[in-house]
């Protein structure tokens, strides 16, 4: 017999699921692809993300066979570009080593590139019935709710914790539909925020509910403050309508998209900061020109960082060959993959 909660779970999903695309589908590689899409991101943003990869790229041969940089820009303005360098690179793993067919078993699709237990868990349960319970944000928060977990559910303890419960709550006959039910329960209902409890299917076994003290959990740990950048982006344009582009190779923030020259300016600001001229002059002294404009400071918020952006546009002769940067025409722009925050800049000139 399955636990009271989850025959109340089954019930309540199959009632008021939403109808999303993949949840049609036990296809692997669509069902992969929405999780990837969906870490970190909204289901209405995701969605148009996910019909334009699943067009544009309707198998993982597809995918594979794709350039980096057209990756890049199909998920320009997701963020978190690491995954979209991991799903590449796990499309061709799947090439490489599994003949092209998405692997069957959880321990192969666990070794894929980027994906971890959670991902794992839920591809291998819905696409092949495999019971594995998939963890993911939502499902840590239904379960610190129902059972009053005190442990920090991203411990060591916590983690190990709610992973036994939800053990014990999977639905061995249908793995798949229990963890979709379990997130759509803490997308819809059981919310971070003003959580519904009154509407939940699950209440009556809820201890936070029954102790009021639903806000409590989950538990969490302080976070750490987030860092401040500061960054002045060098937008030159010679007489012939061409701007310089560089690649970011090193790791971090926007690795692999392209931006204009920069300059990281210090944090907290100095009491006396050189003017405009002289930072040209000291960062980029081929860059001899006439300043056109400088924006104002752009405010854009990552997940452990705050970025402060300033643009410069400048106007110059000549464009010199550079080993660091190539010349790209300003109306050529959008066929760069590029960080939302310089074409957010870009869309407003």
């Amino acid at each position: 017999m399955p636990h009271p909660i989850t025959a109340a779970l089954l019930t309540w999903y199959s009632a008021k699921a939403r109808n999303l695309p993949w949840r049609d589908s036990k296809n692997p590689y669509f069902i992969w692809l929405s999780e990837v899409i969906l870490q970190q991101t909204r289901v209405d943003q995701g969605l148009k993300y996910y019909h334009h990869f699943t067009e544009t790229y309707p198998t993982v041969l597809h995918l594979a066979k794709a350039s980096e940089d057209e990756v890049l820009r199909s998920w320009q303005g997701l963020g978190y570009y690491s995954r979209a360098r991991n799903l590449h690179a796990a499309a061709q793993q799947i090439v490489s080593s599994h003949h092209g067919q998405f692997p069957t078993s959880y321990e192969a699709i666990r070794n894929l590139k980027g994906v971890g237990d959670y991902t794992a868990a839920a591809v291998a349960s819905i696409a092949f019935s495999l019971p594995y319970p998939a963890v993911d944000g939502n499902v840590n928060r239904v379960i610190s709710r129902l059972f009053c977990v005190d442990q920090d559910p991203l411990s060591t303890q916590g983690k190990a914790r709610i992973k036994a419960l939800s053990s014990e709550l999977l639905s061995l006959e249908r793995p798949g539909t229990f963890n979709q039910a379990m997130m759509e329960l803490g997308a819809t209902v059981c919310k971070p925020r003003n959580p519904l409890c009154d509407q939940c299917p699950v209440n009556m076994f809820c201890e936070a509910y029954r102790l009021r003290t639903t806000e409590r959990y989950p538990v969490k740990k302080a976070k750490a403050d987030s860092q401040t950048l500061r960054m002045l982006y060098i937008i030159p344009e010679d007489s012939e309508g061409f701007t310089y582009l560089r690649r970011r190779s090193e790791k971090g923030i926007w690795q692999g998209l392209y931006e204009f020259p920069l300059i990281h300016l210090p944090w907290p600001p100095p009491q006396s900061e050189p003017p405009p001229a002289e930072l040209l002059q000291e960062h980029f002294p081929s860059l001899d020109g006439t300043i056109l404009r400088i924006s104002e400071e752009y405010t854009h918020l990552l997940s452990h960082r705050k970025l402060l952006i300033r643009f410069l546009q400048l106007k110059v002769e000549t464009l010199n060959e550079s080993p660091d940067f190539i010349q790209v025409a300003l109306s050529d722009l959008n066929q760069f993959a590029l960080p939302r925050a310089i074409t957010r800049f870009l869309s407003e000139l």
